[in-house]
């Protein structure tokens, strides 16, 4: 999930990476589900959270990584072919990893079905895909690819029926390529959706390629651009959505706009901030081992809850004693930053050791 090493990393890259991981762990770790601040959940369907925001911009940061990494090996004379084997082999091994986290989740949580898609299946495909285009493509044709995909996706959702749950064309064609190997089947209508479909991963990719152009204004010294990009990114989605709207399951291209401004203006920051002004890359642990932070976490929540401890856990060393004081949704908070606190610890052990793991 980053491709970056040695001379080419960027503390401010590898600090907005962190940061995005670290809230990927807080969202997906409540202590219970019933429970919840609503900025820490996706919106229902139609309209956008600060949860909403999490995917995109990791994603936005792979594009961002492998312009930092393509471009300078290009330019040492390394052959086009060696290393778009070196995107393939990484994408198709992030993609095994998330079809083996699934695998876990199957057994541990004793699923109806299993899932074929997910989120590091679709950061496998978008980090393929992107990284072969920066390698094949000229700057100006990314842009090009960049608005078709917009415009052709923003057709495909009209043509359907409705934007609505399960009858969206996208999660149609998604339940008819998948099967039952989605994320969820509606009960009584059998019909099929998932938030990381094969359909909406255009959505996604277009995301992916804004990164990949705002990673190399950042490296050729633009900086401007990525101020002025992201204003005009967020005021376009904005403007869009009033007649296709923001939604993160159908990763509407008014969506991508919007979330992928929201993204350029916070790389602009945090490169200002870090790069410029030498504030600490608060996050720099979790960005440097990302792979081992979100699989790991994965992990070792299925094998808690595998071994029946993940609701004991909770209960005892949080709710029980916190809820009759706080009422219940501070101890949800509570344990899903203890969660990320614990991983917290993880990462700066690897990082002190110079331990990074990548695959």
């Amino acid at each position: 999930m980053d491709i970056v090493s040695g001379p080419n990393r960027w503390a401010s890259v590898d600090a907005l990476r962190g940061i995005t991981v670290a809230a990927m762990l807080l969202v997906n770790n409540p202590g219970d589900w019933g429970h919840v601040y609503a900025p820490l959940l996706h919106s229902e369907w139609h309209g956008i959270t600060p949860t909403d925001l999490i995917f995109p911009l990791f994603l936005f940061i792979v594009g961002v990584s492998i312009a930092l990494a393509v471009t300078p090996r290009l330019e040492r004379g390394e052959p086009r072919s060696a290393l778009a084997k070196t995107v393939l082999v990484r994408a198709a091994r992030i993609f095994g990893l998330g079809l083996l986290l699934h695998l876990c989740a199957l057994w541990a949580f004793d699923l109806p079905h299993y899932r074929v898609m997910g989120v590091l299946q679709r950061i496998g495909l978008c980090f393929g895909a992107a990284g072969l285009l920066t390698l094949y493509v000229r700057p100006r044709l990314q842009w090009a690819i960049l608005v078709v995909l917009l415009v052709a996706y923003s057709m495909l959702l009209a043509s359907g029926a409705s934007y609505a749950p399960f009858d969206n064309i996208a999660s149609r064609l998604d339940h008819a390529l998948l099967g039952v190997h989605v994320y969820q089947i509606e009960p009584g209508s059998g019909r099929g959706h998932d938030p990381e479909g094969l359909v909406s991963t255009l959505g996604a990719l277009a995301t992916t390629l804004f990164g990949v152009r705002a990673g190399s204004w950042l490296r050729d010294g633009r900086v401007r651009w990525l101020w002025a990009a992201g204003a005009i990114a967020l005021a376009a989605g904005q403007v869009w959505s009033l007649a296709l709207p923001l939604n993160k399951n159908l990763w509407t291209p008014s969506y991508v706009l919007w979330t992928g401004g929201a993204a350029c203006l916070l790389l602009a920051l945090c490169h200002w901030l870090v790069d410029r002004r030498g504030l600490p890359a608060w996050g720099r642990a979790f960005g440097v081992n990302a792979i081992a932070a979100y699989a790991g976490s994965a992990f070792l929540l299925y094998a808690l809850a595998a071994l029946g401890w993940l609701a004991p856990a909770y209960q005892h060393g949080f709710a029980d004693w916190m809820t009759p004081r706080f009422g219940p949704y501070v101890p949800s908070l509570a344990y899903a930053l203890s969660f990320v606190a614990i991983w917290w610890v993880i990462v700066r052990w690897l990082d002190a050791r110079k331990l990074y793991f990548k695959i």
